[in-house]
């Protein structure tokens, strides 16, 4: 699915001060990045906190979503879960319009083997109305999807399209992107290293730091899969500062300070994630001082 490479940007949940979903702060950003030159959006992913969202409140984001984009940029929902069961009748259920895949997370907390996720993807694969983007990031849910477990996965569900690396480990990423057909999604979940997955085969990132530098980050994309990587690593160390700090107190707590800074939206979080320390608020002014006085 040519249209889902590039950028796609993990969209947070802003809220108001009194702790509800801000909706209108919500619109300005899918505008922001659609003006911002960002391919794609990936809406109730973990930056959005989904596991602190009501059910409700997860539907009218959405919907929301989809209203505001009115079909410009491809769309991507959130549906992951450790418990299939759960999981498999939401997919079947949700009002998925305006979406063109969905993005599933590793289950969590349970740490199944990988029999255990091969047959979690199975029966979303099968339950799913839209191709599947598997997501690993074993450092938040506690298990791994091997290249082996992906690669079987691939072969068994066509409608399996792609996977959200967040591993930052370029040799597997490389052997998988070998293995795969070459019109399989390799896409990075790790800011840090997502120039380097693309200069093995990846082929774009959903990206964090890309809610806040959306332009910058999305042309250096587009400069490396243009091979142009010299121009890619200068836009790289501008921004690599910026993806430590926001990183330094968990996500999204450190995006939405830049953000609150850059007059985005808000900074509040829901419990049990806590706004960013002062310190923390400082040294991202620090460094926006510092990239102003550069340019």
């Amino acid at each position: 699915m040519k249209k889902l490479r590039g950028t796609g940007v993990a969209m947070i949940t802003p809220f108001a001060a009194d702790g509800a979903v801000d909706y209108t702060a919500l619109g300005n950003l899918v505008e922001f990045y659609i003006n911002e030159g960002i391919d794609f959006l990936v809406v109730l992913g973990t930056t959005a906190e989904t596991a602190t969202l009501s059910v409700e409140e997860q539907v009218a984001i959405a919907a929301k979503v989809v209203a505001v984009n009115a079909g410009r940029l491809p769309l991507v929902l959130g549906k992951g879960g450790n418990n299939t069961q759960v999981l498999v009748h939401d997919l079947q259920t949700a009002d998925l319009a305006g979406y063109c895949a969905i993005l599933s997370v590793c289950p969590y907390y349970n740490r199944p083997n990988q029999e255990g996720i091969y047959q979690h993807f199975s029966a979303v694969a099968e339950a799913s109305p839209l191709p599947v983007i598997l997501y690993n990031v074993p450092a938040r849910t506690g298990a791994n999807i091997d290249n082996s477990t992906l690669i079987r996965l691939a072969a068994s569900h066509k409608n399996i399209i792609g996977i959200k690396d967040a591993t930052g480990n370029i040799a597997a990423g490389k052997a998988l992107v070998k293995a795969l057909p070459t019109d399989f999604m390799v896409l990075s979940g790790d800011d840090l290293t997502t120039l380097d997955l693309i200069a093995v085969g990846g082929c774009g990132a959903i990206s964090v730091i890309a809610g806040a530098f959306a332009k910058e980050f999305s042309t250096m994309i587009r400069l490396g899969l243009q091979d142009k990587m010299n121009e890619a690593k200068a836009i790289e160390k501008m921004l690599n500062p910026f993806i430590e700090l926001i990183f330094k107190e968990g996500n999204p707590t450190g995006l939405k300070a830049l953000l609150s800074i850059l007059g985005k939206c808000d900074k509040p979080l829901r419990l049990p994630l806590v706004n960013a320390s002062l310190s923390l608020q400082q040294q991202i002014e620090t460094q926006l001082k510092a990239l102003t006085t550069e340019c």
